[in-house]
């Protein structure tokens, strides 16, 4: 395994594969660094790494990974890179980016007919550049076998954890998710952050609304209700609620009501029907009629993902 490092590579992005194939998988996996040239390259924000070697290291390699780097958007890759890059795509080496480590990729030629992501807040750029390329900022890992992108930072983890259990097996992504403090995340379901408060701040008459409800999850909550409680009608209350939020208030409640039952599934060993009514389903089949509509994966599927194999 290969991990390129660019110019102004950002820290966590290449030290996640490094750690987890370098040093908690080693014995599975032969990584080296290289730069163009084989020359120091510097770190985003400050430092400088030495590299193993040059670009030559890349023809016996059977993964590269780029890891995100500054400026990925406007900045120009050397030739020699980008047909490094394409030539390995050509004799089925798998390339993999972290974050921004995408736009290296699309450069290359190699993201052209697929769906990718990288960090949400370039995806819209990513789109726009290379418009053979469709990216979906909803998810944390997409691509095919071959050519796997992944969202910001610390969504390498998820990609590397993902690349142990194809390559090796569940056990062993386990057992590293294990050792790195880090809970083994479903590849389908599993939405990058987008920027905007689930609560906004403020004590305005919905911000006390959102609170409300809230702390209210397990009650079988009405529009009526809260608009009544808040003195409002519920043409008011929804026109205002969906003005501050951008979505209806039963839509808000129930992504409430799905991240309590994701924290009560991660946390805790209560029965599906108990999470159910903390959550405010009422039902065991509601809560997975449900779940699985906003997630894509049962409750069940779910919490296995976050259950560690103890043996």
């Amino acid at each position: 395994m290969v991990v390129v490092l660019l110019d102004d590579v950002l820290p966590l992005d290449y030290a996640i594969p490094v750690h987890v194939f370098g040093r908690e998988a080693s014995e599975a996996y032969d990584l080296v660094t290289v730069s163009v040239g084989g020359s120091a390259v510097p770190v985003a924000g400050g430092t400088t790494v030495v590299p193993d070697g040059g670009l030559e290291l890349l023809r016996r390699a059977d993964t590269i990974v780029v890891p995100g780097y500054a400026d990925a958007v406007e900045r120009e890759l050397p030739g020699s890179l980008m047909r490094s890059l394409a030539d390995a795509h050509g004799r089925g080496v798998r390339l993999v980016s972290i974050c921004s480590g995408a736009f290296a990729l699309a450069r290359a030629g190699v993201l052209d007919g697929l769906t990718v992501t990288t960090h949400w807040s370039l995806c819209a750029e990513l789109a726009e550049r290379f418009p053979a390329v469709t990216v979906d900022q909803s998810v944390l890992v997409a691509g095919t076998e071959s050519v796997l992108t992944s969202g910001g930072v610390t969504a390498g983890v998820d990609l590397c954890l993902h690349l142990l259990n194809v390559d090796l097996g569940a056990a062993a992504a386990r057992h590293v998710a294990r050792r790195i403090v880090m809970a083994p995340r479903p590849m389908h379901g599993q939405q990058q952050f987008v920027e905007k408060a689930v609560v906004p701040p403020g004590d305005d008459v919905i911000a006390r609304a959102q609170q409300w409800m809230l702390v209210s999850l397990e009650r079988n909550l009405s529009v009526k209700e809260v608009a009544g409680r808040f003195t409002m009608s519920e043409r008011t209350f929804h026109r205002r609620f969906r003005e501050k939020t951008g979505v209806p208030p039963l839509t808000w409640l129930r992504d409430q009501r799905i991240a309590r039952a994701k924290e009560l599934l991660e946390n805790s060993e209560l029965s599906i029907q108990d999470i159910a009514r903390r959550a405010g389903f009422g039902t065991a089949a509601n809560l997975r009629v449900q779940f699985r509509g906003v997630t894509g994966v049962s409750p069940r599927e779910h919490r296995k993902s976050f259950t560690f194999d103890r043996a």
